[in-house]
């Protein structure tokens, strides 16, 4: 009694209906019989000889980690890829990705959130203009083929036995994130080598590593050579926090600055919002949010000030010159990986290599403690 697509093999989890049992685990992927294998489609493979073109070139550190990269690889070994937020993860594995086609290989490109997919799949796209790049996410399923995939890792149910190569990031985020459901189907879905991107890697893959089962590699310098920015934390009641925010945004908006300002909750987020937009130009982001792509082009042509979000923004995105603010820091939602990723939105790009973060608490957390430790840590081995 296993289930061949999850590897379920929880008895609660199967049904008798029709002489056949059935999951129930992964039902939401379609149903399968016991017994059965999941639908194995027929891919278009093509080899390409490709190259690919970036708006800033490598620099001498990415480069070494691109091609310690391609030969580990190339020796058919997974790989983990531990980089700071910034560090230029997409670009470092864009090398592995033309061997690849050059071999008549298929390869996908796996993403927690569809928003990131999407900003993905225009990166590589315009990185090799001769390959068809296909984005595979709710709302872009009508193409479920090209030369390279990029899909949500839900999508993946879809490409069983597909991938010579699979990759994929921000294995940290949720839903992947300790979800055995979906890292069962991931790996059904590649038949040749796993490439795993990263800032903050799950204790069991640095087991994985320790036991030779994954290759590291790591890079926590970004490419301005700058150093990641420290959260500067301020502990206080409520009336403080509230007082320590106003004053930053103020700040920010006579520097013309954009911020981003997150809190823990939807509800935490329209509290706020009808105070705050008496005084700035404001919006809400939310898992909630319709015309999501809308908000955040508005927000690149500077239309608000600061966007109210909850973790929905914690990753994926790169906006020139942001600052973050957090509120309520020591609520259980912002553990570790997530405070990591908030702070790597800031000081991302070439020409302002620099930013403001900071947190606003009752108390620091051990979350705190340790996301504060190991962008310390990241600085200190960034050359």
């Amino acid at each position: 009694m296993r289930c061949k697509r999850c590897g379920n093999q929880d008895e609660k989890y199967f049904y008798f209906d029709q002489h056949q049992w059935y999951c129930r685990k992964c039902i939401s992927f379609g149903r399968l019989n016991v017994g059965e294998l999941p639908e194995q489609k027929e891919y278009r493979k093509r080899q390409v000889f490709c190259d690919y073109t970036l708006v800033y070139p490598l620099t001498k550190l990415q480069k070494e980690v691109s091609e310690k990269i391609a030969c580990y690889l190339q020796k058919k070994q997974n790989v983990l890829v531990y980089a700071a937020c910034g560090a230029g993860k997409t670009e470092l594995v864009m090398e592995s990705i033309k061997r690849y086609i050059h071999q008549g290989y298929k390869v996908g490109f796996a993403i927690a959130r569809r928003q990131v997919v999407l900003e993905i799949k225009e990166r590589l796209q315009k990185a090799f203009p001769m390959l068809q790049v296909v984005a595979v996410c709710e709302g872009y399923t009508n193409t479920i083929d090209g030369d390279l995939i990029v899909c949500t890792m839900h999508q993946l149910y879809r490409y069983y036995q597909t991938f010579d190569l699979l990759i994929m990031d921000e294995v940290d985020a949720f839903p992947y994130r300790g979800n055995a459901l979906l890292k069962e189907i991931a790996k059904q879905a590649c038949v040749g080598q796993m490439l795993y991107l990263t800032a903050t890697p799950e204790e069991e893959m640095f087991l994985d590593v320790a036991e030779g089962k994954l290759q590291m590699v790591t890079l926590f310098q970004r490419p301005h050579g700058h150093p990641l920015v420290l959260p500067v934390i301020k502990c206080g009641f409520l009336f403080m926090q509230y007082v320590w925010l106003w004053q930053f945004l103020w700040a920010h908006k006579k520097k013309k600055q954009q911020v981003l300002l997150f809190v823990p909750t939807i509800a935490i987020a329209h509290k706020i919002f009808p105070y705050l937009r008496l005084w700035f130009r404001c919006a809400i982001f939310t898992s909630q949010t319709n015309q999501k792509e809308e908000y955040i082009e508005q927000f690149h042509q500077q239309k608000y000030d600061f966007l109210i979000c909850t973790t929905v923004l914690e990753r994926g995105i790169t906006i020139k010159g942001i600052h973050i603010i957090i509120l309520f820091a020591d609520h259980a939602i912002f553990h570790e990986a997530s405070l990591i990723q908030i702070v790597g939105r800031v000081g991302r790009n070439i020409q302002e290599p620099t930013g403001e973060a900071l947190f606003l608490c009752k108390k620091k957390t051990k979350d705190i403690k340790k996301c504060v430790a190991a962008l310390q840590k990241m600085n200190m081995e960034r050359k």
